[in-house]
């Protein structure tokens, strides 16, 4: 993978071999459609189907995350629950470099049916699971069928749709999760309760065909893939190197004891150099364009969910509200993320996007360095939901900011590859500081029984990630390439 050199690289519809239907392949009507926006009659179809997707994805990760508990306990399971997780997360690393891959060499019509299947087959295996090693199987199967799906995704949009349209697309995504988000954990509750937790994993796969359905003419009008020869083996060993390794920490992680030094020795010895050479060359160094764009990914991700990982268990220890209520404080982080999303989607501040993402950035310091202060007697709990609020603006701009950047800054047919090294920086973003979070909590006492002052764990826990979030800032200077 190469990152592209100039920001002009996909700056026409044509650099990208954009293909739209056939009635309106002259470039004035696509110029008088691409007017009329996403929703225009040639993005129509496609429009609706890539939101409905992800909404079904966004409610799924919701729904299930509810579900869950209950699942293990049926199973019998509990001691295998941390793995219902992991199984996703590793598979979907190596499944988001295979999609990337095989976008870039046929276009992302196969991997993103692939994909749909196999995050189907998962829920139906997870669903129809008799022992707990099933259900885990089937978590990770779904997540081979998400990290297809969502490196395809961002390829779609980088094929069929105009860079002028891309920021609407991608704020679009956005505001696909908020409803899910918060009706999920509702309906999955009620249905949980009232018909079995079978049903959370069983109902959605019969969902997705009608999104399928509609946009499916429009996908296949999408070009195949720009390059002739065949998928990056060596990119693909290093993919499962990465998800061997991840899976070995995560596993030693969760057995805490002195023999477990030896997967997470095997794991980071697994992990690191296939990282190296998995990313753009100079991402973990800063590199000016596509390198600081990739890295500012797993920073802004990383920072925001070691902080937000521990804000219910500060709320429900040190301040005594209840998991519902400490939960309902990070709502409105979700609603003001798909506003800040919206904000970078209007055409006339394209030209500030950098330093709009380095605004993001900022604020999102400062919202997780206000977190802390709920600590202090005196200070009302709420301002934690107010500095959420806050914090997710901060996400909106930079995530949103930092997907259409990607798509400008990738040349022709590296798209898949490029969009694949986001995600994986999102992912190992995540799973290096939560647990980078944990470690210091645990260190300084705060998971201890008895422990005499755990405010003060959780306190450098988040000054912690507001520092993470500062050097954020610094990067967001370094989006733009030379000349």
């Amino acid at each position: 993978m190469t990152a592209a050199e100039s920001p002009d690289a996909m700056s026409t519809a044509d650099s990208i071999s954009v293909s739209v239907p056939a009635e309106i392949s002259n470039d004035s009507a696509q110029d008088a459609d691409a007017a009329q926006g996403v929703l225009g009659r040639s993005y129509r179809a496609l429009t609706f189907g890539i939101i409905s997707v992800v909404s079904l994805i966004a409610f799924e990760a919701s729904a299930v995350t509810t579900a869950m508990p209950v699942a293990a306990r049926a199973l019998d399971g509990i001691g295998l629950y941390a793995f219902s997780f992991s199984a996703f997360f590793t598979a979907s690393l190596f499944a988001m470099t295979l999609s990337g891959e095989w976008c870039d060499r046929a276009g992302p019509l196969a991997p993103l049916f692939t994909g749909i299947a196999a995050f189907g087959t998962g829920l139906v295996v997870a669903g129809s699971a008799q022992q707990m090693w099933m259900f885990v199987a089937g978590r990770g199967i779904q997540g081979i069928g998400g990290g297809l799906v969502i490196v395809a995704l961002y390829v779609v949009v980088g094929r069929a749709y105009p860079e002028r349209l891309r920021p609407s697309i991608v704020a679009a995504f956005s505001a696909a999760w908020v409803v899910p988000v918060i009706v999920g954990p509702l309906v999955s509750g009620t249905v949980t309760e009232q018909i079995g937790w079978r049903w959370v994993f069983l109902s959605i796969p019969v969902l997705i065909l009608l999104p399928l359905a509609v946009m499916l003419p429009a996908l296949r009008q999408l070009p195949a893939g720009e390059r002739t020869e065949g998928m990056d083996r060596r990119r693909i060993l290093l993919a499962l190197a990465v998800a061997a390794g991840a899976g070995l920490l995560q596993y030693a992680g969760q057995d805490l004891r002195w023999v477990s030094l030896v997967p997470a020795a095997a794991g980071l010895g697994l992990l690191a150099p296939a990282v190296l050479r998995l990313l753009p060359k100079g991402t973990f160094r800063a590199g000016r364009g596509l390198p600081s764009v990739v890295l500012l990914r797993g920073i802004a991700a990383g920072a925001f969910l070691g902080t937000e990982s521990f804000i219910p268990l500060m709320l429900v220890t040190d301040r005594g509200l209840s998991a519902t209520t400490a939960g309902l404080s990070l709502t409105g982080g979700g609603l003001t993320w798909a506003l800040g999303s919206y904000t970078m989607s209007r055409p006339r501040l394209t030209p500030h996007r950098e330093r709009l993402m380095g605004l993001g950035m900022l604020l999102i310091a400062v919202a997780i360095a206000l977190v802390p202060t709920a600590l202090i007697g005196g200070v009302p709990a709420w301002i934690v939901a107010v500095a959420w609020t806050v914090g997710g603006y901060g996400m909106g701009l930079t995530i949103s900011g930092g997907s259409v950047l990607l798509l400008k800054l990738s040349h022709p047919g590296e798209e898949g590859s490029d969009a694949a090294s986001l995600q994986i920086s999102d992912a190992l973003g995540n799973i290096t500081l939560v647990g980078a979070g944990g470690v210091l909590f645990a260190a300084l006492g705060g998971g201890a029984d008895g422990a005499a002052a755990p405010g003060a764990a959780f306190a450098v826990v988040f000054l912690t990630m507001a520092a993470v979030a500062l050097v954020g800032a610094y990067v967001t200077t370094r989006l733009r390439p030379r000349g």
